[in-house]
């Protein structure tokens, strides 16, 4: 068994030799090195093998087949890229090995989650009421925040959830939009909200909710608002739907899985006007903040209200004077996620962040400029890091995205708009330029033009 050290240093030697090349390969890999992950399909072994060797078919034939996702020519899924500083802290943070549960199981941990959650709450401009939880990603942050409006709304109508289940509770009404995001349903399912039981409000033609279109409903009311619609990056006109709401004593849920980040962007005021007026705010940090998968933040601005939904007792739990983690999230156990969103914000600072967004937004729109003299059409208003394309219709789309990703200079993915295949491009990694957006637009007119002969 080779020690700690060697393999660390091998593991090191490897990560170094990807991250130089990731950035000149094809972005999606060839067929030959998809086929050779079938040397990964071997019985397990009996006695066990060489670490060293295990670390070296992992890379041999693992790395070839990654998506270059951290690259500056994925535009797919509105994936994040990795900062250095992002990905140095996560190979220090696991060597640390921390179970970010309670302040006695890891102190740096709990100083670090208030520093960085004190941190966010300024950039973005929340009420300092706010109270910060690190989850896996945003469908979790959003059933997260969805259960603590749940809890809290039936707790002013004087049922405990927590104690009593929802068999018999007032009714909750939920109000989404029509384009809203399918985690969010598959959140409102997880905390027994229902995805089909809710008041679907229409969108307008970039997928924003109407807010002149409101439903006439009372009692408990939860609203869940959306900030960076998945293909085209609209916001919906948070200031109505917020004075709507607060009329009916409701509950505001925001949805901003990338969009959110545009609140530390003053350049984006228009877009986000309201958005501080959220009772509670999900989003990811492997997204547009460039951590490591996986990390994703809930925010909820009513004090207790996510203590109420996930406080969990037991002898053997020691209280603590300080945050306790467990007790405000899904998970006990948990991945100090706030470690790396901490040194990202140290690294970048207030300007750096405004800088990681202004960047990507104008890379989307040398995209879209560029796109513009070529034979797609542009069906959205670029307002943010989104740009939804279409050639011809349909069908001569799905070729488009094929010849692309058959092409391997950039990645993009199909999406549905309006009831036709359409491409999304979705401007995500911090180390995308103006020029790696014009570049791509002229690898879309190629394989457009190749399409169309």
């Amino acid at each position: 068994m080779r020690d700690t050290t060697e393999l660390l240093r091998l593991a090191a030697r490897r990560s170094l030799d990807y991250a130089e090349a990731v950035d000149s390969r094809r972005v999606n890999p060839t067929t030959a090195s998809i086929e050779a992950l079938a040397t990964f399909d071997e019985p397990l072994p009996n006695e066990g093998t060489d670490p060293g060797e295990t670390l070296a078919l992992l890379d041999g034939t693992g790395s070839p087949a990654t998506i270059g996702s951290t690259g500056p020519n994925y535009f797919g899924f509105v994936n994040g890229a990795t900062l250095p500083i992002a990905l140095a802290t996560s190979w220090l943070a696991d060597t640390w090995d921390q179970n970010a549960a309670l302040p006695v199981m890891s102190p740096v941990s709990a100083r670090i989650h208030d520093v960085a959650s004190r941190w966010l709450v300024d950039l973005l401009g929340l009420s300092e009421t706010t109270e910060v939880a690190f989850v896996s990603g945003a469908t979790v942050a959003n059933a997260t925040g969805l259960a603590a409006a749940r809890d809290a709304m039936l707790a002013d109508a004087g049922w405990d959830v927590q104690s009593d289940g929802l068999f018999g509770a007032p009714e909750v009404q939920v109000v989404v939009g029509a384009q809203s995001h399918s985690t969010l349903g598959k959140s409102l399912g997880l905390v027994g909200l229902g995805r089909s039981r809710v008041h679907v409000v229409p969108a307008d033609d970039q997928g924003r909710m109407r807010s002149d279109r409101m439903p006439d409903v009372d009692g408990p009311v939860l609203v869940c608002a959306q900030a960076g619609e998945v293909n085209t990056g609209a916001f919906d006109p948070f200031e109505p739907i917020a004075d709507w709401c607060a009329s009916r004593s409701g509950w505001l849920h925001v949805d901003g899985a990338f969009g959110l980040w545009a609140l530390a962007d003053p350049g984006r005021a228009d877009l986000v006007r309201g958005l501080e007026r959220a009772d509670s705010l999900a989003t990811d940090a492997h997204k547009w903040l460039n951590v490591t998968y996986d990390s994703g933040i809930a925010f909820v601005r009513r004090p207790g209200a996510l203590s109420r939904t996930f406080a969990s007792v037991a002898g053997y739990l020691p209280p603590d004077d300080g945050f306790e983690p467990m007790h405000h999230a899904p998970q006990s156990s948990q991945r100090a996620r706030q470690i790396e969103v901490w040194s990202v914000l140290r690294t970048l600072g207030r300007q750096g962040m405004v800088r990681l967004v202004t960047r990507a937004c104008e890379a989307a729109e040398a995209i879209a400029d560029g796109l513009r003299h070529g034979r797609c059409t542009i069906l959205n208003d670029v307002v943010l890091n989104q740009v939804l394309v279409r050639l011809v219709d349909g069908a001569t789309t799905e070729a488009l995205v094929g010849e692309i990703q058959r092409d391997g200079r950039i990645w993009c993915g199909p999406t549905q708009w309006q009831g036709e295949t359409a491409m999304r491009i979705s401007v995500s990694s911090w180390k995308t330029t103006v020029e790696d957006g014009e570049s791509a637009a002229t690898v879309i007119n190629e394989c457009a033009e190749r399409v169309l002969r």
